[in-house]
């Protein structure tokens, strides 16, 4: 039985895998207040664990690329997605910080292939014009996960203690991981593919990606490749964003603003739902600013990336505020900041390199910034302590304006092989189906 609209389908599978992916890694920051106490860990022994992982996940970001781009996207994401299950469940073994601090580590390593795997799959099966709508609706999964995990771990620790929610999401990795061998295939493969569907999807892509041939050594093309510096550059300057929110809300809910741990099961996913709304606004403005700015694909992207980055304002103005429930709805906007530019940073690098090396080129563009993550998590973890969070704040929204600033200035669009307009849908829309 042929399905309609399949391909929205298929992004829905990456979602789902993602929202997995960034509840392991955001189940620690829910549990931080609990589990430092009950394991006797200091906040700078938490910026040890937290930098633990991100040190491991920038490392082995470009290597699970290069695996998913060498193995292909199914069974590369597959490996990946059962070692996170398995690293994130053995979460709950720990016993000190250091313990803690090894398993992050095994979990950031094994976590990397999130991010490459999601990239690839929507260029297989999206045509440039839907690319940065599809990578907004995958990329709602880091910011879902990420919302889901105070209810889940509050109530864990309510009912039992902060291991079972280590427990409850890495079986569901496992569970996702069935799901994902069954139902993902390539669009070539795909029988309940549409003939309809496939033109629309294989005519509306590059050249490039329709060919069978692996290019040897296609990697070492990519630091040939003048865009790779400023996608690099601003991966490093917006990565702490994210992994600060990621990391430290729950305990800047707490001591900063004084809430209780069912106050924070109550607000501390909301910046995630804003982050949400981000992801799929974010995708939807490039064909939006394409269409009725007049302007190329790949110029849409940069104005998203900069309209992402100047919202980067209302946190840094978290000091000027008195009330937590305005200092929440500053976070909030943070949120929508940060992932309407990180969506429009990962269209950016789709477009910009060949199909042997998009997953490849993510994945060195992810190390870029999780390395500059996990050092300004070092350095917040020892100044929080000193002059507080309102500081970092304001230096978290420079950085992301200036990293808009330096790919609307050196990023350039790729003209030996444009997308054509793909061959259209009798009902096609720019929607999911």
């Amino acid at each position: 039985m042929r399905i309609k609209g399949i391909r929205w389908w298929m992004v829905s599978l990456v979602t789902a895998g993602l929202v997995i992916n960034y509840l392991a890694r955001n189940t620690l920051s829910v549990a931080a207040p609990t589990l430092m106490t009950d394991l006797a860990i200091s906040t700078e022994q938490y910026a040890k664990i937290v930098a633990a992982w991100q040190i491991c996940y920038a490392l082995m970001q470009p290597i699970a690329g290069w695996v998913i781009d060498f193995i292909g996207t199914k069974l590369g994401f597959a490996v990946f997605a059962i070692g996170w299950s398995i690293a994130c469940a053995s979460a709950a073994l720990a016993t000190d910080w250091k313990s803690m601090a090894f398993m992050r580590g095994l979990l950031g390593i094994t976590e990397a292939a999130g991010l490459p795997a999601g990239v690839k799959a929507t260029t297989e099966w999206f045509p440039a014009k839907e690319r940065s709508v599809a990578i907004g609706w995958f990329n709602i999964g880091s910011s879902l996960g990420a919302l889901l995990a105070p209810p889940l771990v509050v109530w864990a620790i309510l009912h039992s203690g902060w291991q079972l929610a280590f427990l409850i999401v890495g079986g569901s990795g496992l569970v996702w991981t069935l799901l994902w061998a069954w139902l993902y295939k390539h669009p070539r493969d795909q029988r309940r593919l549409g003939d309809e569907e496939r033109d629309y999807i294989l005519s509306g892509q590059e050249a490039h990606l329709h060919s069978e041939k692996r290019e040897k050594g296609a990697w070492k093309g990519i630091f040939k490749v003048r865009n790779f510096y400023a996608i690099a550059a601003a991966r490093v300057l917006s990565e702490p964003a994210w992994q600060t929110f990621n990391a430290w809300i729950p305990l800047y809910l707490m001591t900063e603003r004084h809430m209780n741990i069912k106050e924070i099961a109550m607000f501390a996913w909301l910046p995630f739902l804003a982050a949400d709304i981000g992801c799929v606004l974010g995708g939807y403005l490039s064909p939006f600013f394409h269409r009725y700015c007049k302007v190329s694909l790949f110029t849409s992207r940069k104005m998203v990336l900069l309209f992402g980055a100047s919202c980067m304002i209302g946190p840094a103005c978290i000091g000027l505020v008195e009330s937590p429930y305005t200092a929440i709805l500053l976070l909030c906007i943070g949120g929508f900041a940060h992932q309407t530019l990180s969506g429009a940073l990962y269209s950016i690098t789709s477009d910009s390199f060949k199909k042997d090396q998009v997953a490849t080129a993510t994945g060195l563009g992810g190390m870029c910034g999780y390395l500059g993550a996990a050092a300004f998590t070092l350095v917040f973890g020892v100044l929080v302590t000193q002059i507080g969070y309102s500081p970092l704040f304001v230096v978290l929204a420079i950085f992301d304006i200036v990293a808009a600033i330096l790919v609307w200035t050196v990023a350039r669009e790729r003209h030996d092989t444009g997308a054509p307009a793909p061959t259209p849908l009798p009902d096609a829309h720019v929607t999911p189906a």
